[in-house]
């Protein structure tokens, strides 16, 4: 598999009161087509900060940033980046929320309004189109959210925290209704989270940060070896146990 997105050395620092602050330094990973990679580390540590500076809302101070191939500075229309919060625009239907990117990137064309309604079709939204979000649950809104960010066809999605909204059973249907919708439409995803068993549920690798200044500390293959893995089923496998020990020892802030 070619890697779809390359980021050599990106280093950060913040000006406060007292002075510089290093947030990243050195970071280094690829995330290969197809891939599902997860950023994990302590709170704090800089992993959002990460994750705009790859979607281009913040600047970096030194490092490089391949996307496709390409060098990559700002905002990418190859990225597509979906938030703790969904977002969601209460005086518009669920259909227009979903055309909202395309109407913002000037590309609401036929085409993608087919696209839109076929997503919309094929994940179980496509009735409730003309509802407004305020009529949805918390699953649903996060499903409409991401189909959203799917219409603008990105090559890579960007999650931040994207379920810590959400209680803790209606995150785990979501999670798996999410992964699932991921692996068919075949997008390449980095995702955010501070929870190490959500990381491990959705990831094919799992990279690692130290405290701040954030350094790579590890990148950990996950393997449950199933026919059909999702969220809840590889909970259940003896692996998960094993990983999340040894990723709970690599988050050992005062080790």
């Amino acid at each position: 598999m070619e890697d779809l997105l390359k980021i050599c050395k990106i280093s950060k620092k913040y000006q406060a009161k007292n002075g510089e602050v290093d947030a990243l330094k050195d970071i280094s990973f690829e995330v290969k087509q197809g891939e599902f990679v997860s950023i994990i580390g302590p709170s704090g540590c800089g992993k959002s900060t990460l994750l705009s500076i790859i979607a281009g809302l913040e600047d970096k101070n030194s490092g490089t940033l391949y996307i496709d191939g390409e060098e990559s500075s700002g905002i990418s229309p190859k990225i597509g980046y979906m938030l703790q919060k969904d977002s969601l625009l209460e005086w518009r239907n669920i259909y227009k929320n979903v055309i909202f990117g395309l109407e913002i990137r000037k590309i609401n064309t036929p085409e993608n309004r087919k696209y839109v309604e076929e997503l919309l079709k094929k994940y179980h939204l496509y009735e409730f189109k003309d509802k407004y979000p305020s009529q949805l649950s918390g699953g649903m809104r996060q499903r409409v959210a991401l189909i959203r960010t799917l219409a603008i066809r990105p090559k890579i999605l960007l999650l931040d925290e994207a379920f810590s909204a959400l209680d803790y059973q209606t995150r785990l249907m979501v999670t798996k209704d999410i992964y699932e919708i991921i692996r068919n439409e075949n997008v390449t995803t980095l995702m955010v989270t501070h929870d190490i068993s959500e990381a491990i549920s959705m990831s094919d690798r799992i990279v690692v940060l130290s405290k701040r200044p954030a350094t790579v500390k590890t990148i950990l293959d996950i393997n449950f070896e199933m026919e059909v893995r999702n969220p809840l089923s590889v909970r259940e496998s003896p692996k998960f146990s094993k990983y999340f020990d040894n990723i709970w020892k690599e988050l050992d802030v005062n080790a």
